[in-house]
Protein backbone atom coordinates (compact mmCIF):
# COMPACT_ATOMS: atom_id res chain seq x y z
CA UNK A 1 0.00 0.00 0.00
CA UNK A 2 1.37 3.57 -0.71
CA UNK A 3 2.55 5.67 2.27
CA UNK A 4 0.70 8.20 4.46
CA UNK A 5 2.60 10.75 2.92
CA UNK A 6 0.23 13.10 5.25
CA UNK A 7 2.11 11.16 8.37
CA UNK A 8 6.08 10.72 6.92
CA UNK A 9 5.51 14.07 5.60
CA UNK A 10 7.09 12.69 2.28
CA UNK A 11 7.60 14.75 -1.24
CA UNK A 12 4.71 14.75 -3.40
CA UNK A 13 6.62 15.88 -6.49
CA UNK A 14 10.56 14.94 -6.98
CA UNK A 15 12.70 16.43 -9.51
CA UNK A 16 16.22 14.00 -10.45
CA UNK A 17 19.18 14.93 -12.19
CA UNK A 18 20.47 11.58 -13.53
CA UNK A 19 24.28 12.08 -13.51
CA UNK A 20 27.44 9.58 -13.68
CA UNK A 21 26.30 7.30 -16.88
CA UNK A 22 29.40 8.32 -18.77
CA UNK A 23 31.59 7.44 -15.23
CA UNK A 24 29.79 4.23 -14.55
CA UNK A 25 30.35 2.59 -18.10
CA UNK A 26 33.96 4.18 -18.05
CA UNK A 27 34.58 2.24 -14.56
CA UNK A 28 33.50 -0.42 -16.77
CA UNK A 29 36.00 -0.17 -19.57
CA UNK A 30 32.44 0.18 -21.00
CA UNK A 31 31.68 3.22 -23.75
CA UNK A 32 29.56 6.06 -22.72
CA UNK A 33 26.50 4.95 -24.16
CA UNK A 34 26.40 1.62 -22.31
CA UNK A 35 25.71 3.72 -19.52
CA UNK A 36 22.98 5.70 -20.86
CA UNK A 37 21.43 2.44 -21.54
CA UNK A 38 21.67 1.25 -17.68
CA UNK A 39 20.40 4.51 -16.56
CA UNK A 40 17.50 4.37 -18.77
CA UNK A 41 17.08 0.88 -17.12
CA UNK A 42 17.50 2.37 -13.78
CA UNK A 43 14.48 5.08 -14.71
CA UNK A 44 12.09 1.92 -14.48
CA UNK A 45 12.86 1.03 -11.58
CA UNK A 46 12.58 4.37 -10.10
CA UNK A 47 9.25 5.35 -11.54
CA UNK A 48 7.85 1.86 -10.57
CA UNK A 49 8.75 2.84 -6.64
CA UNK A 50 6.73 5.81 -6.90
CA UNK A 51 3.27 5.07 -5.88
CA UNK A 52 4.42 2.76 -2.94
CA UNK A 53 6.67 6.31 -1.60
CA UNK A 54 3.47 8.32 -2.52
CA UNK A 55 5.66 10.48 -4.34
CA UNK A 56 2.85 11.67 -7.36
CA UNK A 57 5.14 13.34 -9.81
CA UNK A 58 8.57 12.41 -10.88
CA UNK A 59 10.46 14.50 -12.91
CA UNK A 60 13.63 13.36 -14.54
CA UNK A 61 16.27 15.32 -17.00
CA UNK A 62 17.32 13.34 -19.83
CA UNK A 63 18.91 15.71 -22.27
CA UNK A 64 19.68 19.27 -21.70
CA UNK A 65 20.02 22.36 -24.35
CA UNK A 66 24.18 22.10 -23.40
CA UNK A 67 23.93 18.67 -23.84
CA UNK A 68 23.99 19.05 -27.71
CA UNK A 69 27.92 19.78 -27.14
CA UNK A 70 28.84 16.47 -26.41
CA UNK A 71 30.46 13.90 -29.56
CA UNK A 72 28.29 13.54 -32.32
CA UNK A 73 28.65 9.89 -31.86
CA UNK A 74 27.12 10.14 -28.26
CA UNK A 75 24.60 12.55 -29.20
CA UNK A 76 22.83 10.35 -31.80
CA UNK A 77 23.12 7.63 -29.62
CA UNK A 78 21.17 9.31 -27.08
CA UNK A 79 18.62 10.14 -29.54
CA UNK A 80 18.19 6.81 -30.75
CA UNK A 81 17.81 5.85 -26.85
CA UNK A 82 14.94 8.17 -26.54
CA UNK A 83 13.32 6.73 -29.36
CA UNK A 84 13.71 3.07 -28.11
CA UNK A 85 12.64 3.72 -24.79
CA UNK A 86 9.45 5.33 -25.87
CA UNK A 87 8.53 1.99 -28.11
CA UNK A 88 9.72 -0.03 -25.59
CA UNK A 89 8.18 1.41 -22.98
CA UNK A 90 4.56 2.72 -23.65
CA UNK A 91 2.62 -0.15 -23.06
CA UNK A 92 4.05 -1.01 -19.88
CA UNK A 93 3.77 2.99 -18.94
CA UNK A 94 0.29 2.99 -19.97
CA UNK A 95 -0.83 -0.40 -18.22
CA UNK A 96 1.33 0.72 -14.85
CA UNK A 97 -1.12 3.74 -14.68
CA UNK A 98 2.13 6.40 -15.51
CA UNK A 99 0.74 9.80 -17.49
CA UNK A 100 4.36 10.60 -19.50
CA UNK A 101 4.57 14.10 -20.43
CA UNK A 102 7.67 15.74 -22.11
CA UNK A 103 8.99 19.46 -21.24
CA UNK A 104 11.97 20.99 -23.47
CA UNK A 105 12.33 23.06 -26.68
CA UNK A 106 11.02 19.82 -29.53
CA UNK A 107 12.15 22.42 -32.57
CA UNK A 108 15.58 20.76 -32.63
CA UNK A 109 14.54 17.18 -32.16
CA UNK A 110 14.29 14.89 -34.99
CA UNK A 111 9.91 14.51 -36.45
CA UNK A 112 10.37 10.65 -35.54
CA UNK A 113 11.08 11.67 -31.88
CA UNK A 114 8.81 13.98 -31.58
CA UNK A 115 6.02 11.99 -33.09
CA UNK A 116 6.65 9.68 -30.33
CA UNK A 117 6.56 12.14 -27.45
CA UNK A 118 3.22 13.12 -29.24
CA UNK A 119 1.57 9.91 -28.72
CA UNK A 120 3.01 8.87 -25.62
CA UNK A 121 1.44 11.97 -24.32
CA UNK A 122 -1.62 10.98 -26.22
CA UNK A 123 -1.84 7.49 -25.20
CA UNK A 124 -0.91 7.89 -21.77
CA UNK A 125 -3.51 11.32 -20.70
CA UNK A 126 -6.07 9.43 -19.06
CA UNK A 127 -3.73 8.01 -16.55
CA UNK A 128 -3.28 9.27 -13.32
CA UNK A 129 -1.40 7.10 -10.88
CA UNK A 130 2.28 8.52 -11.66
CA UNK A 131 2.62 11.86 -13.48
CA UNK A 132 6.36 11.29 -15.06
CA UNK A 133 7.72 13.96 -16.94
CA UNK A 134 10.39 13.82 -19.17
CA UNK A 135 13.02 16.76 -19.88
CA UNK A 136 14.32 16.26 -23.31
CA UNK A 137 16.70 19.43 -24.77
CA UNK A 138 15.80 21.51 -21.88
CA UNK A 139 17.24 24.32 -19.75
CA UNK A 140 16.18 26.20 -17.48
CA UNK A 141 17.08 29.78 -18.99
CA UNK A 142 15.94 28.52 -22.37
CA UNK A 143 12.51 27.82 -20.60
CA UNK A 144 12.30 31.20 -19.01
CA UNK A 145 12.86 33.18 -22.25
CA UNK A 146 10.77 31.07 -23.92
CA UNK A 147 8.03 31.93 -21.58
CA UNK A 148 8.88 35.45 -21.63
CA UNK A 149 8.77 35.59 -25.41
CA UNK A 150 5.34 34.35 -25.50
CA UNK A 151 3.96 36.56 -22.27
CA UNK A 152 5.40 39.35 -24.86
CA UNK A 153 3.34 38.38 -27.70
CA UNK A 154 0.16 38.42 -25.59
CA UNK A 155 0.62 41.94 -24.62
CA UNK A 156 1.42 42.71 -28.10
CA UNK A 157 -1.90 41.55 -29.26
CA UNK A 158 -3.26 43.31 -26.20
CA UNK A 159 -4.23 40.23 -24.56
CA UNK A 160 -2.45 41.26 -21.50
CA UNK A 161 -0.94 44.48 -20.40
CA UNK A 162 2.70 45.13 -18.05
CA UNK A 163 0.56 45.60 -15.51
CA UNK A 164 -1.17 41.60 -15.82
CA UNK A 165 2.80 40.16 -15.42
CA UNK A 166 3.29 38.96 -11.96
CA UNK A 167 5.34 35.51 -11.19
CA UNK A 168 2.06 33.57 -11.23
CA UNK A 169 1.18 34.75 -14.24
CA UNK A 170 4.29 33.96 -15.89
CA UNK A 171 4.45 30.31 -14.19
CA UNK A 172 1.04 30.12 -16.53
CA UNK A 173 3.59 29.87 -19.87
CA UNK A 174 6.47 28.01 -18.34
CA UNK A 175 6.84 24.18 -19.51
CA UNK A 176 6.03 22.89 -16.15
CA UNK A 177 2.60 25.00 -16.34
CA UNK A 178 0.41 21.88 -15.23
CA UNK A 179 2.57 21.07 -12.62
CA UNK A 180 3.52 21.98 -8.86
CA UNK A 181 6.53 22.37 -7.92
CA UNK A 182 9.13 20.19 -7.09
CA UNK A 183 8.98 19.17 -3.40
CA UNK A 184 13.15 17.71 -3.61
CA UNK A 185 15.58 17.52 -6.02
CA UNK A 186 17.71 15.03 -6.13
CA UNK A 187 21.58 14.77 -7.94
CA UNK A 188 23.48 11.33 -8.37
CA UNK A 189 26.99 11.06 -9.12
CA UNK A 190 28.47 13.47 -6.22
CA UNK A 191 28.33 16.75 -8.40
CA UNK A 192 26.71 19.59 -6.28
CA UNK A 193 25.51 21.71 -8.41
CA UNK A 194 21.62 22.26 -10.27
CA UNK A 195 22.90 22.50 -13.74
CA UNK A 196 20.17 24.83 -15.44
CA UNK A 197 17.39 22.10 -14.20
CA UNK A 198 14.04 24.00 -13.15
CA UNK A 199 15.84 27.25 -12.25
CA UNK A 200 12.00 28.43 -11.62
CA UNK A 201 10.20 25.68 -10.05
CA UNK A 202 12.66 24.74 -7.67
CA UNK A 203 12.84 28.33 -5.55
CA UNK A 204 12.37 26.68 -2.50
CA UNK A 205 12.61 22.79 -3.04
CA UNK A 206 14.72 20.88 -0.66
CA UNK A 207 18.02 19.56 -2.39
CA UNK A 208 19.90 16.10 -1.98
CA UNK A 209 23.32 15.59 -3.76
CA UNK A 210 24.18 11.59 -3.57
CA UNK A 211 27.29 10.07 -4.39
CA UNK A 212 26.04 6.67 -6.22
CA UNK A 213 26.49 7.09 -9.85
CA UNK A 214 22.55 6.85 -11.37
CA UNK A 215 22.52 3.79 -12.74
CA UNK A 216 23.69 2.39 -9.15
CA UNK A 217 20.74 4.42 -8.05
CA UNK A 218 18.43 1.98 -6.72
CA UNK A 219 14.75 2.09 -5.11
CA UNK A 220 16.11 0.96 -1.43
CA UNK A 221 17.97 4.01 -1.80
CA UNK A 222 15.46 6.56 -3.33
CA UNK A 223 13.57 5.42 -0.60
CA UNK A 224 16.23 6.48 2.08
CA UNK A 225 16.73 10.01 0.37
CA UNK A 226 13.37 10.34 0.58
CA UNK A 227 12.62 9.08 4.11
CA UNK A 228 15.68 11.77 4.49
CA UNK A 229 13.24 14.47 3.49
CA UNK A 230 10.55 13.64 5.92
CA UNK A 231 13.03 15.47 9.04
CA UNK A 232 13.50 18.27 7.43
CA UNK A 233 11.84 21.46 8.59
CA UNK A 234 10.88 23.49 5.07
CA UNK A 235 10.21 27.21 6.36
CA UNK A 236 9.21 29.12 2.68
CA UNK A 237 11.25 31.84 4.20
CA UNK A 238 9.30 32.47 7.06
CA UNK A 239 10.29 31.83 10.47
CA UNK A 240 8.22 28.78 12.29
CA UNK A 241 7.34 28.90 16.19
Amino acid sequence: MPKDTDAHHGPQHVAIIMDGNGRWATQRGRPRLFGHHAGARRVREIVRACPDEGVKYLTIFAFSTENWKRTQTEVAGLMALFRRYIEREARALLDEGVRVRFIGDRMKLDDKLVSLMDNLELLTSENNKVHLTIALNYGGRDEVTRAAQRLAVEIEQGRLTHKDVDAETLSKFLDTQFLPDPDLVIRTSGEARISNFLLWQSAYAEYEFVDTLWPDFSAAEFSKVLAGYGGRERRFGAVLA
